[in-house]
């Protein structure tokens, strides 16, 4: 019986380990904000952010091998990829919110080596 109650215990762990991360948000004056919300959602419920930054990253299927920058915009379609900084304030993690075609794709409190 006993054994029975372990393997039940190790399952539910296991099952707890698999499940897929919550995804980050962001609460603003205005409002929450989560991955898949608009560029404009942003803007509306956290204004503008402290420092951004835009790009254009490379859009490559599976199994291709990433496009060196200088190749890609010739080559390879890109996505406009936008990282936006904002200072929370005193005691707060900044936050950086990466938007991908002008949708949050994710949300990241810290500073990063990125």
């Amino acid at each position: 019986m006993r054994c029975g109650w372990l393997k039940l215990v190790a399952l539910g762990w296991l099952g707890a380990l698999l499940q897929p991360a919550s995804a980050e948000s962001l609460r603003c004056t205005g409002g929450s904000v989560t991955e898949g919300d608009l560029r404009i959602t942003l803007m509306d419920r956290c204004g503008a952010p402290r420092l951004s930054d835009a790009y254009c990253a490379p859009v490559a299927g599976p199994g291709f091998q990433p496009v060196p920058p200088w190749l890609g915009s010739f080559v390879a379609p890109c996505v406009v990829t936008e990282e936006w900084l904002y200072d929370r304030g005193p005691g707060n993690l900044p936050v950086t919110v990466r938007l991908r075609a002008g949708q949050v794709q994710s949300i990241h409190y810290g500073h990063s080596s990125r």
